[in-house]
This record gives C-alpha cells, sequence and structure tokens, in this order.
C-alpha cells in the first residue's frame, strides 16, 4: 500500500508542476534554442559545426509583448514563418506599421497596419521580410530580452537598429 500511494503522490505532483510549467511557458516567457547564422553576431557568433550544441544560444522568450502587440523598432521577436506555420524564426523588427521601407526587391513598402518588416542581423544569410515582406504581427510568439546559454553569452539582448537595417 505505501508503494502505491508514493507512485501516486510522485504522478500528482509531476502532474501538477508539469501543468504550472506549460502554463508559464504558454503565457509567460520560455527558453529556446537559436539555430543557424541569420542573426550572427547577435546569437550564435561562433556556429563551429563540430561544437554546435555546445555554443548554440538558448534566449528568453517573454510574451507580455503579446497582450497589446506593442513593439519598438530594433526588438528581436520569435514569429511563425509566413510560408510555413510550424517552423518559428527569430528576426529583428526593422519597421512598423505606417513606415516606408527600400530594399530589393521592392522599390518601396509602405508596411500595413497591424504588420512589421523583420530582417537578420547577417543579411546575406537569413530568410526574412526581403523574401517574404511584411509579417502580420499575429504571428509574432514573443520578444527576446536574454541570452542564458552558453555561460559566457549570458546577458540582456539589445534593442538596437544597425544602420544598414534603417527604414528608407
Amino acid at each position: 500500500m505505501g508503494t502505491v500511494n508514493f507512485i501516486w503522490n510522485l504522478t500528482k505532483n509531476y502532474f501538477t508542476f508539469g501543468l504550472i510549467g506549460l502554463t508559464i511557458s504558454d503565457r509567460y516567457a520560455s527558453i529556446v534554442p537559436v539555430g543557424g547564422i541569420s542573426m550572427s553576431p547577435t546569437f550564435n557568433p561562433l556556429d563551429d559545426s563540430s561544437m554546435r550544441s555546445l555554443t548554440r544560444d538558448f534566449v528568453v522568450v517573454e510574451k507580455f509583448c503579446l497582450e497589446k502587440y506593442k513593439f519598438s523598432l530594433g526588438d528581436v521577436v520569435v514569429f511563425s514563418s509566413p510560408t510555413n506555420h510550424k517552423e518559428k524564426n527569430i528576426k529583428r523588427i526593422t519597421a512598423l506599421s505606417g513606415d516606408l521601407v527600400s530594399t530589393p526587391p521592392y522599390d518601396a513598402v509602405v508596411i500595413p497596419e497591424g504588420h512589421c518588416w523583420v530582417e537578420g542581423d547577417n543579411q546575406a544569410w537569413s530568410l526574412d521580410s526581403r523574401s517574404f515582406g511584411p509579417i502580420p504581427l499575429g504571428l509574432v510568439r514573443g520578444r527576446v530580452t536574454h541570452v542564458v546559454w552558453p555561460p559566457h553569452r549570458v546577458g540582456k539582448v539589445d534593442r538596437m537598429t544597425p544602420k544598414s537595417l534603417t527604414p528608407f
């Protein structure tokens, strides 16, 4: 009888902590890995394929910004890809609703209401709004605030707009 009680209590505890963890991850914040070099040097500056699992950046994604879709130029966001909803991307917001952007292959684009323009910091290796146009804010899953892994890179992610990414 003691073993059954122990297993039942253990199961209840795991289930309770699982629900709490899921709620926190879904509503408030989560930790996600950053793959690829499209945001280098902000993320994954040392993308050595032999050491990738040890040097890959992990970041905190806060989700409070989703309540009223409050974003600023230079915010790094995680969003669902407009071409494949199962894929998540991470890029920097370089233009918001009403801004004018001039970048090939477009002459000039006015960002529509409820959309933003995102670009990777490593433009040579980034699939971003230059390829698929402005993205709806409804695809944004959160804002990146901190790097939490690897230990030597732990710190706040700065909001910045590199001169090469400024709107037209």
